[in-house]
C-alpha cells in the first residue's frame, strides 16, 4: 500500500489502563475488521503506540475505535499524528 493508492499512516499513543495483550489483540481484531495494517507496541512510560496504515476512512474508524469503542474505562487519552502511508507494514504486528 502506498500514499499513491490513497492510503495515509495513522500514528496513535493510547494513554491508560492499556498495557498488555488483551489491549493489543482488541486493537488487532478492528485493525483486521477495518482492513488496516501496522502494529501495536507496549512503551515503557506505559503507553501503548498504535501504527496503521489503510484508506483514510478506515484509520479514522480505528481512530474512533481507540478513543471509544469497547475500552473508554481503559483509554484516558489518545494523542494522534497523521502521515503518508510508507507501504513498509504488512498484517498487524503485536508487541
Amino acid at each position: 500500500m502506498s500514499a499513491k493508492d490513497g492510503a495515509v499512516r495513522l500514528t496513535a499513543l493510547v494513554h491508560g489502563r492499556v498495557q498488555g495483550v488483551g489491549f493489543r489483540w482488541w486493537v488487532s481484531d478492528r485493525a483486521a475488521e477495518l482492513g488496516v495494517v501496522g502494529r501495536a507496541t507496549n512503551l515503557p512510560d506505559g503507553s501503548v503506540e498504535v501504527v496503521a496504515e489503510g484508506s483514510e476512512r478506515a484509520c479514522q474508524g480505528l481512530l474512533a475505535a481507540l478513543r471509544g469503542g469497547r475500552t473508554p474505562g481503559r483509554v484516558s487519552r489518545v494523542a494522534e499524528r497523521w502521515s503518508d502511508a510508507r507501504g513498509d507494514l504488512v498484517g498487524f504486528e503485536q508487541r
